[in-house]
């Protein structure tokens, strides 16, 4: 069977931890786009650029760039919502599955890859898929980030909100994002691929709209706390200078890497 090929829905693609469905527009409006480096980095220490599983892909931003160095790309998500918004292009074969139940043909895929997407999975099972679904030595890469970095001043702000100020609304997954993926079982032979930024020129309203993809932002608004973002938002755009004003912004990818 081809990598590609499709399926119907996936055994247990429904079963997760949704925090992202209720606003699968704006994350696919305002989530960053991954650098070339990192594909190049992931193609390189790959054994074949055949295909690749791009596993909680969300709304797309790390498949498309995906198929630049692998000829096909399967990209899933347990999210009808957010694959809702992924865009048709080829190469690209969308479908609705969990990490750890990807319908995907034994020994089919040289490389495996989840994007800000690992600290959600039940990360044992998802191991013996990828050894399932991996060619002989295919490599399996964890990406996060945390933080964003603009400007000193801005990114104390920024980094009170995100630790402070939302520190009772974060799911517990956070904590492996903050330790860089290091407190996941990943029990892989570790590769090691080069550091890799991740970089933005954004606006005011850019930065805003990527917080407000932020799952505690959303927790904080289901628990009638919502003013907390409203006060952010007038604090930042108080220190931002003009609102037009475009700045980069960068977020250092931590990159936790292995072989099946």
């Amino acid at each position: 069977m081809r990598p590609e090929e499709h399926l119907s829905d996936a055994p247990g693609a429904m079963s997760f931890k949704d925090h992202f469905s209720g606003h699968a527009q704006a994350y696919a409006e305002f989530r960053p786009t991954y650098p070339r480096e990192l594909i190049d980095a992931l193609a390189d220490a790959s054994p074949a650029t055949k295909a690749a599983w791009d596993v909680g892909c969300g709304s797309g931003q790390l498949s498309l760039l995906l198929t630049q160095r692998f000829h096909e790309v399967v990209a899933t998500d347990p999210s009808a919502e957010q694959l809702a918004r992924a865009p048709v292009a080829p190469r690209v074969t969308w479908r609705q599955a969990s990490a750890e139940q990807s319908g995907l043909a034994a020994e089919s895929i040289d490389c495996v890859v989840a994007a800000q997407a690992a600290h959600w999975f039940d990360v044992a099972a998802f191991v013996r898929e990828c050894r399932r679904v991996g060619r002989p030595r295919a490599l399996v890469a964890l990406v996060t980030y945390g933080l964003m970095f603009v400007r000193p001043d801005l990114d104390r702000r920024i980094n009170r909100f995100a630790l402070e100020t939302l520190a009772p609304y974060w799911p517990p997954e956070r904590r492996h994002v903050d330790a860089g993926y290091a407190t996941l079982d990943f029990p892989l032979e570790p590769v090691s691929l080069p550091a890799v930024t991740m970089r933005a020129r954004w606006s005011l309203a850019q930065v805003l709209g990527y917080v407000g993809t932020w799952s505690a932002v959303a927790a904080a608004r289901r628990a009638g706390e919502g003013a907390r973002f409203d006060t952010f938002i007038a604090e930042l755009s108080a220190n931002w200078g003009a609102e037009d004003e475009v700045r980069t912004v960068e977020w250092p990818l931590t990159i936790r890497a292995g072989r099946v």
